[in-house]
């Protein structure tokens, strides 16, 4: 992995840029590394922006829903709800009912 393959994942994470973020899993990045100048996932990120089709596709590859961010200890349904991401909130909630 190179560290600025995965900070374009992270961003396009954050954007909402699901085609990005296939882009970047498909071709090997880590989707549950947190980047020593992030402290935080794409999944979180994700999660925090409302990036819901971004969501499903990160934990449909791979992408922990348990992990905690380095950065503010909360997982991606914490952040979700602490940013009132209804959506995300109730696909993470299935999510993590049904695995």
């Amino acid at each position: 992995m190179q560290g600025g393959d995965w900070k374009q994942l992270f961003k396009a994470a954050g954007d909402g840029d699901v085609e990005l973020v296939s882009f970047y899993i498909r071709a090997g990045i880590n989707p549950n590394y947190q980047h020593p100048e992030f402290f935080s996932t794409p999944l979180i990120e994700s999660a925090q922006n409302g990036h819901l089709e971004v969501v499903e596709f990160l934990l449909q590859n791979g992408a922990d829903p348990n992990i905690k961010s380095d950065f503010d200890g909360l997982t991606a349904l914490e952040t979700a709800r602490e940013f009132r991401r209804a959506k995300v909130i109730a696909h993470l909630e299935q999510y993590l009912k049904a695995n």
